[in-house]
């Protein structure tokens, strides 16, 4: 199946649902008029469906009963009740694809209170920009092509990995939250900056063109990180005692450990 020529409904038009319709609409791989979406912030939604020309729908079950994939874009904590507001309309013409954090495919399956095509998956805030990366969970119950129709959708707006559902929880902790891992590193980057003399714009700048050249040059050339240290590392240079600082300072642990945490985090949400 592929999701041209299908109707799209987002169930939350936050961040993430934004991204989604930005990134369908613009590479013209869903035409507007094909997506709706709801979202209970009146204000918000009828924004969003004017800077992006699709329709607005106030009611969650009208929205999911006039769709054939819908995006379940809603926190984690109301999933359940959302799922049980919308099952009466939900059947097996209908893709559902989940992007809360933690909630077991078993869970929504449970909440819905019958069977469904469902496929849960990770996205995260890049794809704003379209720079996104979307781990998809493979999943029991689908029809030939769903798992290549939720690839095409999320292919939109990044890169996209495809991986057993136990693996879900990891990849919230690192890039479903690494974004905002990444964000502190560069604010602490421009502070260094700032602290040396540099003007905040341009210490900001420098910090995340450098954040982002360095992502790109490991993703297109395939060079390991280590690799990449070492190019810049002379021996007795600046940059070799720089990275000292860094290990002094515990920098690989705390980025170790805040992965770990954050995905003992998601569990906990998917065990609540």
């Amino acid at each position: 199946m592929s999701i041209k020529g299908k109707r799209v409904a987002f169930l939350g038009a936050g961040n993430m649902g934004e991204a989604l319709i930005k990134g369908l609409t613009q590479g013209g791989l869903v035409p507007a008029g094909s997506i709706t979406a709801a979202d209970p912030r009146t204000e918000h939604l009828e924004e969003i469906a004017k800077r992006y020309r699709i329709q607005a729908v106030a009611d969650n079950a009208t929205l999911v009963a006039g769709a054939d994939v819908v995006i379940l874009a809603v926190k984690p904590q109301i999933m359940g009740a959302v799922l049980k507001e919308i099952a009466s309309v939900v059947n097996d013409g209908k893709l559902l694809i989940s992007i809360a954090a933690g909630v077991a495919t078993k869970k929504l399956r449970e909440h819905l209170g019958k069977a469904a095509r469902l496929i849960r998956v990770m996205p995260n805030t890049p794809a704003l920009v379209l720079e996104g990366v979307t781990a998809i969970a493979r999943a029991d119950g689908l029809k030939p092509g769903d798992l290549e129709a939720a690839q095409e959708l999320f292919g939109a707006v990044g890169r996209v990995v495809v991986l057993d559902e136990s693996a879900l929880d990891a990849v919230t902790g690192l890039s479903g939250s690494g974004p905002a891992y990444v964000a502190v590193a560069i604010e602490a980057l421009a502070d260094g900056g700032v602290k040396m003399g540099l003007d905040r714009a341009t210490a900001t700048l420098l910090a995340a063109q450098t954040v982002l050249g360095s992502a790109r040059l490991i993703l297109e050339t395939g060079v390991h990180p280590g690799q990449l240290k070492d190019m810049v590392s002379s021996p007795g240079g600046t940059t070799i005692a720089g990275i000292a600082a860094l290990e002094d300072g515990g920098f690989r642990r705390a980025l170790i450990q805040a992965v770990e945490r954050a995905t003992l985090r998601s569990r906990e949400l998917g065990a609540s």
